[in-house]
């Protein structure tokens, strides 16, 4: 089911991602969040849909991520969108897709309205976290934390429980990826596509609170809007009953443009 390819970018670059190919069909292009990678339960699910539903389908994984080349400390926010945007150019081509954004996926997606406008036919958002290194990072480091990046131009912070048994997921944190994420300030903005955009939040997310998916919400002012919040959900929503409705979700906007 999985079969992984790798995308050349370049000599030392190359990308992890899956695919379900087709010439001329619309396609879900899923974008997954910090530090994930496409092993997980929510790619796969969505990749299930689209073969079941001959759609084509890419989800990638950004340079530093899982077993793409690269070392994280060195990405950030513009790199990991042009990761996104050359697969979609190489991979889905000139076909219209359905942007399915998970956290900081949801940022890297609205990212993505500067180059393919016209070919993008949907927005879905999963517990979306735009911005969320300024919001959620640095406004919340102390003055030490503060001091520590500002010095070693690195942090390593312990956040959201992890697979291993009450243990902490630890992220390294660079200078060059708070100061990169300002430059990719998107909040503010405003995308005046006239698409279906629904956002899905989970009402117990302690990583992201849910006005992140009303702020997505705000940002397009001519589309057809919807938040979903899933009752005792938490931010990834991997599990069956949030996938369900995620899916459940995904299909009316496919339905629409099909």
């Amino acid at each position: 089911m999985k079969k992984f390819k790798y995308l050349k970018i370049s000599k030392t670059k190359k990308l992890r991602f899956i695919d379900n190919y087709y010439k001329n069909k619309l396609y879900i292009v899923f974008l997954p969040g910090f530090m994930s990678d496409i092993d997980g339960k929510k790619p796969q699910t969505f990749k299930k849909y689209a073969i079941k539903n001959k759609l084509g389908f890419l989800a990638i994984e950004y340079s530093g991520h899982g077993k793409s080349s690269g070392k994280f400390t060195k990405g950030n926010i513009t790199a990991w969108s042009n990761d996104a945007k050359n697969s979609i150019k190489r991979i889905v081509k000139k076909n219209k897709f359905i942007l399915v954004g998970s956290s900081m996926g949801a940022w890297i997606s609205l990212n993505q309205f500067k180059y393919f406008k016209n070919q993008i036919a949907g927005f879905v958002g999963i517990g979306s976290a735009p911005e969320f290194l300024e919001r959620l990072m640095w406004k919340k480091f102390n003055k030490k934390m503060k001091k520590e990046i500002k010095t070693k131009g690195i942090i390593t912070i312990k956040h959201g429980q992890s697979s291993l048994k009450n243990k902490l997921n630890e992220y390294p944190i660079t200078l060059q990826l708070i100061k990169d994420g300002r430059k990719n300030k998107i909040i503010s903005k405003k995308i005046r596509s006239k698409i279906k955009v629904v956002m899905v939040h989970g009402s117990k997310d302690e990583v992201v609170p849910i006005s992140f998916s009303k702020k997505v919400l705000s940002i397009f002012p001519n589309a057809q809007k919807k938040l979903i919040v899933i009752k005792n959900g938490d931010h990834s929503l991997s599990n069956l009953v949030p996938l369900k409705k995620i899916i459940k979700e995904l299909n009316s906007v496919v339905e629409d443009i099909i």
